[in-house]
């Protein structure tokens, strides 16, 4: 039986080759982590009822997004991460 994939490639690179990495504040818990563990997560809204869009011309609505940065603990918890390889074996029934 294969081992069951995330949706996206687990890795971290680091950006630069020497000296300290710059740290990013989670959008969540506020915890401080190096920036290149970090996932990124937007937030905002969409307007999708058609009678509005209808009205309305599309150049005129302006929907603010923000892009936020969690924390591996928070993306776990929220569900766009999942844990490693090694974890998912243990859980893994036959």
């Amino acid at each position: 039986m294969p081992i069951s994939t995330a949706p996206y490639t687990r890795h971290y690179a680091h950006t630069k080759s020497r000296g300290k990495e710059g740290t990013v504040t989670c959008g969540i818990c506020g915890r401080q982590v190096p920036r290149y563990k970090t996932f990124t997560q937007r937030k905002g809204f969409r307007i999708t009822d058609p009678a509005i869009l209808q009205q309305v011309d599309r150049r005129m609505i302006h929907t603010m997004t923000q892009e936020i940065r969690l924390c591996p603990s928070c993306a776990r918890f929220q569900g766009i991460s999942q844990p490693g390889k090694s974890v998912r074996k243990k859980h893994m029934r036959y």
